[in-house]
């Protein structure tokens, strides 16, 4: 019993520090494309039918941001 109780504290006390690598919204070149589809739903009141598009923009342009991340990383000397 005193083993799951310690086990608590310890992961309370614990804190975990941010990644460095984590981007900010804001930062990030699919920002206009994720404004664009806020915008949308607002406009149609929230009928995500009618924002198809948009979602489809923001969703290529984070798949062409993650791909750029990864070959960004594997020409690093980061990993073993």
């Amino acid at each position: 019993m005193e083993s799951t109780t310690s086990t608590a504290a310890s992961s309370e006390t614990r804190e975990l520090a941010p990644r460095k690598s984590i981007q900010k919204l804001s930062e990030s070149f699919c920002a206009p494309q994720y404004a664009a589809s806020l915008k949308c739903l607002d406009d149609s009141d929230y009928d995500k039918s009618k924002c198809q598009d948009h979602f489809e923009a923001y969703k290529a342009c984070r798949k062409q941001e993650r791909e750029l991340r990864l070959k960004a990383n594997r020409k690093s000397k980061r990993f073993f």
